[in-house]
């Protein structure tokens, strides 16, 4: 029993390493697990009792689950089966690419990371960037939404930073689910998007295969009661105006809809403006090709790391200033059982062609929504006066007659426009600093201004998304 036994040292290494693996396989790792689920218990708890929405199932289930519970759904089973006799190809193969298309869309949603962590983040992140603002929110119709309905945020796409800015906004309503593009799968940024809850899609895909794994997976969300959030224009708008809603996600949440049914699914319309887009001179230099596409991911993620290299100085330096303010409107909700009541259809009883006219119609009455909630900001307000007379100089009197004329205009439009503290002086005061410190505006003497003329694109990219409220320029815009 106390004799000295000779090892060699590799084997000597060996065991301590299993030893080591073994007590924290069996000691540490269970206790850590029971501990992060306290933790998971704690938050769905306190969001459960704060939120107006709670969190459904479907979010909590385990992602095998549910990849397991995709993968076998009877319609992606069927379409394995015609896909394999299609290409000659054996059922297992085809159904091993199906699931992994699953692993690829389904996210894996962590009520700790997105109520703790993503919630700080997305906070902390925002507003070292940006005033973040709500201008409008039909609090009393959103209130009465009921908790037994799929809500989906329709709204438009301005920037990356949609994303954080209405997932801030909305945190203490929902947790929102999203569809990510497949550029963003790269590691860590592919983790941390799956424990947000977003899903990821192949934009464009021709796929019949990924594209009704997608669909189902789509609906099964939209069935799970799963808040989501949309961009009907399916990507960044590169002139700033609104663009042609994209009917794919749309189509997919709707065409099994019953309108009988106990479930209803009410889209909250949205409207997001910024007084400086990060990705403005990348979206106007880029405005007749895909960008992420062409140019792949590498080309994105080194544009956006050079772009925090430039500017994350400039703004520590200058943190009062930032980029300007970040608002975000939130609508008056539309139910869609209502809206196909009105139209006195049901959607499955149609085929594809006429369904299609519909859910077109229902995103062109959602874009419209959307456009009228679309925030009237300083920067805008200004930069509309000189785009208006781009030729003419423009004194500070000539500058405030014009723009109370446009908050007028405005206002008469229904347009929601925001001025700090009430003030149109305030506001006045505002734009034009930021237009001045991105040279879009000179002073050519003291006092009087006049529009750069190197710089009227990016003048106009401000002033499209609001373009549509002037009754002058509104049959230009539709």
């Amino acid at each position: 029993m106390t004799e000295t036994i000779e090892l060699p040292i590799w084997l000597a290494a060996l065991a301590a390493v299993l030893t080591l693996v073994a007590i924290v396989t069996h000691l540490f790792m269970p206790g850590l697990r029971w501990f992060m689920r306290r933790r998971v218990e704690q938050v769905i708890d306190d969001v459960n009792n704060r939120l107006n929405v709670d969190l459904p199932s479907f979010m909590l289930t385990r992602r095998s689950t549910l990849i397991d519970r995709l993968v076998y759904d009877p319609a992606v089973m069927e379409i394995v089966g015609e896909e394999a006799s299609r290409l000659g190809l054996q059922r297992e193969e085809v159904a091993r690419r199906a699931e992994d298309f699953a692993r690829e869309i389904v996210p894996g949603f962590n009520a700790y990371f997105y109520f703790r962590i993503g919630y700080w983040m997305a906070r902390k992140f925002l507003r070292f960037f940006y005033r973040v603002r709500i201008g409008y929110s039909d609090e009393d119709a959103l209130t009465k939404v009921g908790k037994d309905c799929s809500v989906v945020m329709v709204m438009n796409h301005r920037s990356n930073f949609d994303y954080l800015l209405v997932t801030y906004l909305a945190s203490r309503r929902s947790a929102l689910s999203y569809a990510a593009g497949e550029w963003t799968l790269f590691w860590p940024m592919g983790n941390l998007l799956r424990a947000m809850g977003a899903y990821f899609v192949r934009r464009g895909s021709d796929d019949p295969l990924y594209r009704r794994v997608l669909e189902r997976y789509v609906q099964m969300a939209v069935d799970g009661r799963v808040p989501q959030g949309i961009y009907p224009e399916g990507g960044l708008s590169r002139n700033g105006a609104i663009q042609k809603p994209k009917l794919g996600l749309l189509d997919y949440m709707i065409r099994n809809f019953d309108p009988a049914g106990k479930q209803d699914i009410v889209f909250v319309p949205v409207g997001i403006n910024y007084e400086r887009v990060v990705e403005d001179q990348d979206l106007l230099q880029h405005r007749d090709e895909q960008m992420i596409s062409k140019r792949g991911t590498l080309f994105v993620v080194k544009s956006a790391f050079g772009f925090f290299l430039r500017s994350t100085p400039q703004l520590a330096y200058r943190r009062r200033a930032r980029f300007g303010r970040a608002c975000a409107n939130f609508g008056t909700p539309v139910s869609l059982r209502d809206w196909l009541s009105r139209q006195q259809t049901d959607l499955r009883d149609l085929e594809r062609t006429e369904r299609f006219v519909l859910v077109a119609r229902l995103a062109n009455e959602l874009m419209g929504d959307i456009a009228g909630l679309i925030p009237v900001l300083p920067v805008s307000l200004v930069a509309t006066a000189f785009w208006e007379a781009p030729s003419r100089q423009l004194s500070e009197l000539d500058l405030k007659v014009r723009a109370h004329q446009l908050v007028g205009e405005f206002e008469n439009a229904a347009a929601h426009v925001y001025l700090p503290h009430g003030e149109e002086n305030i506001a006045l005061e505002d734009g034009l600093q930021q237009l001045l410190a991105r040279k879009m505006i000179v002073e050519d003497e003291p006092g009087r201004y006049s529009a750069n003329s190197r710089e009227l694109a990016l003048l106009e990219f401000y002033v499209r998304p609001v373009l549509h409220f002037l009754p002058s320029h509104r049959a230009e815009t539709d």
